[in-house]
């Protein structure tokens, strides 16, 4: 008898058990939704232009994520950018997979959708949750208006006579149309970039160079863009002249080899030593030339943003040019070629240790051993523009001395990749090298220079 009770006891048990386990999964699957998600949208520019990079994330951590459809609108039409749809959980089945997470990465813009017109947009998320058998819950909506900008600004060039040689200089003024962000001269693939020109007015001027290696005036171009990519591009050249290479050959010799290197490379720890001193030499000729130039154009985006100088350029004085600017040369061991690279400066020489003056007034941001340039010092003159002086045998001025047109700045010595006693000097814009010659001359920098900057610039010639 006991034991038929408890049997009987059991299977009520069993029952009651079985039927509130029926009457969960009933429940779950009737009313369990999904929680709200979270949705945030973060567009890499501050409005819309052609082509937008727009990133949702979206996050639901109960049942998972389920559908969400992305669209554009604009006064009463509605434009579908994108759509997603993830499996969520089961609503009977509190456990398993399911996306909790999750980003919708797309563009959005004028190229993507054809009849978007210049004003203003809505960018709309429209995050579905997951239902269940009974309950279908309202979608989360999410939307952010941005400004919708499809055309580049307007770029105007204001001076004249842009009439350039090849790796030589020049100097535009121009005015740009509202909502221009970033301007200035393209030339290849070097950047030379606009400033506000001084004395208010609103205009612009670009110094830039014209590269030593470009024989091509098409790939000249004053650049204008906005903060949402649209960009024009306009040529202004009124002539441009090639220049022919020059030519030169360098004999190397293990006496020269063993003496330049090892200095070099105590003092630059980012370049290893070769099996032979040829091997050292070589590596130091091409790769560290190649980031020293690129130390260059880095020091150059810290140069001040004013004209530090307002007098011609001074040559060395009582100097005999060694080599010219932009030499290509040849570099033979042993009556063979080993290398081939540019010389990007002149090489002036008159006695040794001869004293190095300063050829204008400015600040120096470098005074210290570079590589192949040895004993450098490096001053800046504004907006870009600086003057290099190398292979120095000492150096009289400190980084951030503010220094005067003719000052000594050192002497003239034999450091660096240097075959004797010479100064190496080289004008450079944003770090490019540039001919020098022009800035010695008075004249081209009354006519080319100052004469387009107008009251903006105080020259006294």
């Amino acid at each position: 008898m006991e034991r038929e009770r408890r049997k009987k006891n059991s299977l009520r048990r069993f029952l009651a058990v079985l039927i509130l386990l029926v009457l969960v999964f009933c429940g779950l699957a009737m009313f369990r939704v999904g929680g709200e998600p979270s949705v945030s949208m973060t567009p890499e520019m501050p409005g819309i232009g052609r082509a937008t990079p727009v990133t949702v994330r979206l996050a639901e951590p109960r049942r998972g994520l389920y559908r969400a459809r992305v669209e554009l609108v604009q006064e009463d039409r509605t434009f579908p950018v994108t759509e997603k749809t993830w499996r969520p959980q089961p609503a009977w089945k509190p456990w398993g997979a399911k996306t909790a997470e999750d980003l919708l990465a797309f563009e959005v813009g004028g190229d993507t959708v054809e009849e978007l017109k210049s004003g203003r947009a809505s960018l709309r998320v429209i995050a579905e949750r997951a239902d269940s058998w009974l309950r279908r819950p309202q979608p989360v909506v999410a939307e952010m208006t941005l400004p919708v900008r499809l055309s580049p600004p307007t770029i105007g060039v204001i001076s004249s006579q842009h009439n350039v040689q090849q790796g030589g200089s020049g100097v535009v003024v121009y005015r740009l149309g509202e909502g221009a962000t970033e301007s200035g001269v393209a030339a290849g693939e070097r950047w030379f970039p606009g400033f506000p020109l001084p004395g208010g007015g609103g205009d612009y001027f670009a110094l830039y160079g014209l590269p030593y290696d470009l024989d091509d005036s098409m790939a000249v171009t004053l650049v204008v863009q906005d903060d949402v990519g649209n960009r024009a591009e306009r040529r202004f050249l009124d002539t441009f002249a090639p220049k022919p290479v020059a030519q030169g050959t360098i004999r190397l010799s293990d006496d020269f080899m063993t003496r330049v290197v090892p200095e070099i490379l105590a003092k630059t720890p980012s370049v290893r030593a070769g099996e032979t001193v040829l091997d050292s030499y070589l590596a130091i000729n091409g790769e560290l030339r190649k980031e020293n130039r690129r130390w260059l154009v880095e020091l150059a985006a810290e140069s001040a943003k004013e004209f530090l100088w307002s007098e011609p350029f001074l040559p060395m004085k009582n100097a005999q040019v060694m080599s010219p600017f932009a030499v290509r040369r040849t570099y033979t061991y042993n009556g063979e070629p080993v290398d081939t690279q540019y010389h990007l400066g002149f090489d002036l020489a008159s006695v040794r240790r001869a004293p190095i003056e300063a050829a204008n007034a400015g600040v120096v941001v470098a005074a210290r051993f570079v590589g192949i340039y040895g004993n450098v010092v490096v001053v800046d003159h504004g907006y870009g523009l600086m003057t290099l002086y190398a292979h120095l045998s000492s150096t009289e001025v400190e980084e951030g001395e503010r220094v005067e047109r003719g000052q000594v700045l050192g002497r003239s010595g034999e450091t660096g990749l240097a075959g004797g006693d010479h100064l190496h000097f080289g004008i450079l814009i944003q770090g490019m090298p540039v001919t020098p010659v022009e800035w010695w001359d008075r004249q081209w920098i009354r006519d080319r220079f100052a004469a387009k900057l107008g009251e903006a610039f105080s020259y006294q010639d």
